[in-house]
């Protein structure tokens, strides 16, 4: 009797999980085994017979001068990561404390992260307008002549877009923070007071290391979004001004899609595959060191 329920039980288990399994089969697993196989060929939208190249597109990706501009900008995307988990706990930290309005700010932090993409772009463009925009507006009062050019300029233009997503990441990433700042004990802050910690030091040695398993989580999933980002730039700047933005995520969908080159545009898929599998395996080997469970 107790063999058939546990059988019953799985194969309820299988009915719940089969529409999602099926949804990864027809939407991941396959397309990505697809694109294994266009990566070895020529196929083009114009070509519909693709010929076996062999390894003739990565020795192409290779020594592409874009593709190197690509994964140079998709690095320097990477660094707005950690410094927007940072600002996301220490706001987080503040708006876990008795203060007025904080449901307000909350939901006032949280709102640019489920706003629309497109929203976004608008807005943050008006912003960065480099001769009448309101940042360089501000800049220029108080006596700085000569402000950044910001999306306008090869220099500045990929840095802005860090600064863009480290604003739209960082409700998300506060409103993580606080449920696992909610979890913790009362009772050890408490005893950390008691033995004359301060603040800071409360922070750094009780509250920090109790929420490390959440800074390792927010660090994986946050490279890796980042890292597959391409929605916000293609809307801001469409890669320029001079493929200064291009990111890999948006050098493949512009291979894919304005050039129609689907089997180059494969072999630029898989070393971001390697790109995301590099950097998460370096988290999980060094997060034994830092995550406290």
């Amino acid at each position: 009797m107790k063999t058939s329920w546990m059988k019953r039980q799985q194969m309820l288990g299988y009915v719940f999980i089969g529409p999602n399994m099926i949804g990864v089969l027809l939407f991941f697993i396959l397309p990505a085994m697809y694109s294994f196989y266009l990566m070895f060929t020529d196929y083009k939208f114009m070509k519909p017979n693709p010929r076996f190249i062999g390894l003739a597109n990565i020795q192409r990706m290779l020594g592409d001068e874009v593709f190197y501009i690509a994964l140079k900008n998709t690095l320097i995307f990477l660094l707005s990561v950690p410094v927007s988990i940072g600002l996301a706990f220490v706001v987080a930290v503040i708006l876990n404390r008795s203060v007025h309005l904080k449901k307000l700010l909350r939901a006032l932090y949280f709102m640019p992260y489920i706003t629309s993409g497109v929203a976004v772009a608008f807005v943050w463009m008006l912003l960065f307008q480099p001769t009448n925009g309101p940042i360089n507006g501000l800049l220029r009062s108080i006596g700085i002549a000569h402000p950044p050019g910001w999306l306008a300029t090869t220099e500045t233009s990929m840095f802005a877009i860090d600064i863009i997503w480290i604003w739209f990441m960082l409700g998300y990433n506060m409103i993580i923070y606080l449920a696992a700042l909610q979890e913790i004990s009362g009772e050890l802050l408490e005893a950390a007071k008691i033995d004359g910690a301060r603040t800071w030091q409360t922070i750094r040695n009780v509250v920090w290391p109790l929420v490390s398993p959440t800074t390792f989580l927010l660090l994986v999933t946050g490279l890796i979004m980042t890292i597959k980002q391409f929605g916000i730039i293609q809307a801001i700047t469409q890669g320029g001004p001079g493929n200064s933005t291009t990111v890999l995520s948006l050098f493949i969908y512009q291979n894919a899609f304005r050039y129609y080159e689907m089997g180059y545009a494969s072999a630029i898929s898989w070393a971001l595959f390697l790109v995301i599998l590099i950097f998460t395996v370096i988290q999980w080997i060094g997060q034994k060191r830092w995550v406290h469970y």
